[in-house]
């Protein structure tokens, strides 16, 4: 099932006029539901398979043909598909000031008794920086959701194996016939060994920031993908580690790298409310990448008046049957819409007057869905999808003629697919570099984190900028080494890798250290969430003769000594500052 086909045109608001021609009524989907009351009660009568993520969201899986009874139930607030994302891959310790605190001499915090949960594409847990001195695996759990076999409790698929079983694996001449689900891409190694490397295999040379923390590793997808994913699996993901976590009795720091620009950038989706949820619930930081999209040129934005056309120009090239374009804007306002191929041909003004347009234009399937606000904002989305069954979408310049009809606030933000997605070769002609940043680092209680050059000191040009979309809100919260990052390699040894994926493990590794002071230590039981945040804003570095926040910085660069000064002086003193 290609979700991105049918995610958009199914909501609440009884848009149901959308139907992809690759589903038939009978085929299985998947939502998001926002709910109250006995939902395990709403599943057994519409004959849905329902996983419990907490008290408010449930995802649940269900025939296409009896997705519309769930609107008849009260006990349902809110429903919405998922989003497809993809991992964001593109001199660490010393810049980030992280090897005084892990210093003996100096504060001697390794991440002894926190967990750090790797949500990404697996982990090589054969790679020596994830062994203890003794042959024991430091990994608690692996939760392969991509292998059929036992999945965890209270979930549907996948396949979990305990610290048991993995180091049954690891004495054994083959251990992956034991514990299948090697790290293909390699993302996911990488990223732990950032975070929660102990130097095993460089003779302690190449540690991470947390070196004797504790990991449980979630790899992401369904069978049949290995580099996407659904927001629903980082969803079941989230809810996994965070269980074991508190099971366990132990804080938790969870990273996520991965991203989409399919929302509305201002973190109102289940989604990214789950996320915020989830950030609050036991002794938990979730720390987020900004994604690549810098200089992608994946953003528009325009203001429009009444009368007024605004021409959006997008070049498409490569081989691409499905292309997205998500436009948001106020409810209040009123547009009409003109699609125009590299050949000419056009659409025709569409207008608001319907739900769902449909129109073959050059051999491509354009299908146009104006949505509705919902009772957490009053904007709309406007959903443009391109698709072709046996051929490539005309490679060229497209034009998006946008038309002001009533104009009240005018403001219109429009993004492309994400270039992990559909190439830096696609993208708009005249785009925006604000609000670049990919979701869920729009949620607002996670750390989003971009990432800059530590070797020069510059900012990385590619790092996801801020603002939220109509939300005052600074993002990122700061920004971390993310250039030519030395780490482990799946399959053995190291090697180098840029992007805001290794920036994110910095500070997830931070997080770590300072729960262990504050948690595990006795110093300050409440150093998770939302504290560790304030805290690591407060002692980043601003060296440069800029205004701080900012839209490509934050709050600075992550500067964990500095962030450990501040804390220890703040505790000690009883709340006051020197």
């Amino acid at each position: 099932m290609d979700g991105i086909n049918v995610a958009p045109f199914i909501r609440l608001d009884r848009l149901t006029g959308f139907r992809s021609d690759n589903m038939s009524g009978s085929d299985s989907i998947e939502v998001i539901v926002k709910y109250n009351g006995d939902i395990q009660r709403v599943g057994e009568l519409t004959g849905a398979l329902t996983e419990i993520l907490s008290v408010n969201y449930a995802i649940m899986t269900l025939p296409l043909n009896r997705l519309l009874e769930l609107y008849d139930y009260d006990e349902i607030e809110y429903i919405e598909l998922p989003k497809y994302l993809t991992y964001v891959l593109r001199y660490g310790l010393s810049s980030a000031c992280i090897s005084p605190v892990q210093n003996i001499a100096g504060l001697g915090l390794r991440g002894q008794g926190v967990i750090i949960g790797i949500i990404d594409s697996g982990i090589d847990y054969t790679h020596p920086d994830f062994i203890n001195a003794d042959g024991t695996s430091r990994i608690l759990y692996i939760w392969d959701q991509t292998l059929p076999g036992t999945p965890p409790e209270g979930f549907a698929y996948g396949s979990e194996y305990d610290n048991d079983m993995i180091n049954r694996a690891l004495s054994g001449e083959a251990p992956f016939t034991q514990v299948p689900g090697a790290d293909i891409i390699g993302h996911g190694t990488a990223v732990a060994g950032i975070a929660a490397g102990n130097g095993n295999g460089s003779a302690g040379l190449e540690r991470g920031v947390a070196p004797e923390a504790s990991i449980i590793a979630v790899k992401l997808g369904y069978a049949g993908s290995e580099s996407l994913t659904r927001s629903t699996e980082i969803m079941r993901a989230v809810k996994y580690i965070s269980d074991k976590a508190e099971e366990l009795r132990m804080p938790l720091a969870i990273n996520i790298s991965y991203g989409t620009n399919n929302g509305s950038h201002d973190g109102n989706s289940l989604f990214e409310r789950f996320l915020d949820s989830m950030a609050e619930k036991w002794k938990t930081v979730i720390a987020v990448a900004t994604g690549n999209e810098g200089i992608t040129a994946h953003h528009f934005s325009a203001t429009l008046t009444r009368g007024q056309t605004v021409d959006v120009e997008f070049a498409l090239a490569g081989v691409l049957r499905t292309v997205y374009i998500t436009l948001w804007k106020d409810f209040v306002d009123t547009v009409n819409l003109e699609l125009i191929s590299p050949g000419g041909g056009s659409t025709g003004i569409i207008r608001p007057v319907q739900s769902v347009t449909r129109i073959t234009l050059d051999g491509v399937g354009v299908s146009v869905l104006y949505g509705q606000p919902n009772h957490y904002r009053v904007d709309q989305e406007v959903y443009i999808l391109l698709q072709t069954q046996n051929q490539v979408i005309s490679p060229g310049v497209w034009r998006l003629e946008i038309t002001g009809v009533n104009i009240i606030d005018g403001r219109i933000d429009i993004w492309l697919p994400t270039g992990e997605e559909v190439s830096r070769e696609t993208s708009f002609l005249n785009p925006s570099l604000p609000t670049t940043l990919t979701l869920p680092s729009t949620a607002h209680s996670i750390i989003a984190v971009g990432a800059y050059n530590a070797i020069v000191s510059i900012s990385a040009d590619f790092s996801g900028r801020g603002p939220l979309r109509a939300v005052n809100i600074t993002k990122p919260d700061l920004t971390a080494p993310g250039v030519d990052i030395y780490t482990t390699r799946s399959g053995g040894g190291y090697d180098v890798y840029t992007g805001t994926s290794m920036a994110v493990p910095f500070v997830t590794g931070s997080a770590a250290l300072m729960m262990q002071w504050g948690i595990v230590l006795g110093n300050d039981p409440f150093l998770y969430g939302q504290r560790v945040k304030a805290f690591l804003r407060r002692g980043a570095s601003r060296d440069f003769p800029i205004e701080y926040p900012n839209n490509i910085w934050g709050y600075g660069t992550l500067s964990l000594c500095d962030t450990m000064t501040e804390l220890v002086a703040y505790t000690r003193t009883g709340g006051a500052f020197s």
